[in-house]
């Protein structure tokens, strides 16, 4: 990719500097070194409703995004991923799951699906189009091959990739996260972190 790319990353952990904050940072960085233009959008501080099923989005066709009959900070957030090119998806896994705030996030991408009454199922409004690239960020108290395997979270975080047309280049899965109060990343974490967020560059 070329210099200047747009990077929008999606961070859904409530903690401030905690592990999934800790891999973002380590990412950014190493984007921001290629010349990427990168925004980080913490959804704990950001102001989005829940969806209210009316499923209104739906009902528009197009390969834009349906607009939504809630004046919140979703429409805002949605130009953003519109606008960029590679994304960072991000949640720590809470009861086998993605955040509520992550979930909320997730719930109000139905704009992204075409889904007329009388329709048994949506379709894709991205499907068929140029994939976008997409590195996603997890972690949990199990270890990390029994939380990625076991736990929703990653199929959530590849599921919200693909509604809005991005193409998942790696998950970063880190485990054991409650054995310390402050954890930090280890070494190997950190050098997986700079793989992927090359790879989602094309330069890795």
């Amino acid at each position: 990719m070329a210099d200047m790319t747009r990077v929008l990353v999606i961070n859904g952990s409530y903690r401030d500097d905690g592990i999934t904050d800790q891999a973002i940072a380590v990412a950014v960085g190493v984007l921001k070194g290629e010349g990427a233009n990168t925004e980080v959008v913490n959804l704990r501080e950001y102001p989005i409703e829940f969806c209210r099923n009316c499923r209104e989005c739906t009902q528009q066709p197009g390969t834009d995004p349906g607009k939504c009959v809630l004046g919140d900070g979703m429409y805002e957030l949605i130009e953003k991923i519109e606008l960029a090119e590679a994304y960072i998806l991000a949640s720590p896994t809470n009861f086998s799951s993605v955040t509520a705030v992550f979930k909320r996030f997730m719930e109000r991408l139905v704009a992204y699906a075409y889904w007329p009454w009388g329709k048994p199922y949506p379709k894709f409004r991205k499907q068929g189009l140029r994939q976008k690239k997409a590195m996603l960020i997890s972690s949990s108290a199990a270890p990390a091959w029994l939380g990625r395997w076991s736990f929703a979270t990653s199929r959530q975080l590849k599921m919200a990739a693909k509604t809005i047309g991005a193409e998942p280049v790696g998950i970063l899965f880190t485990g054991l996260s409650s054995m310390e109060k402050h954890k930090r990343l280890t070494q190997k974490t950190i050098d997986r972190t700079r793989i992927l967020a090359s790879r989602l560059l094309g330069a890795g």
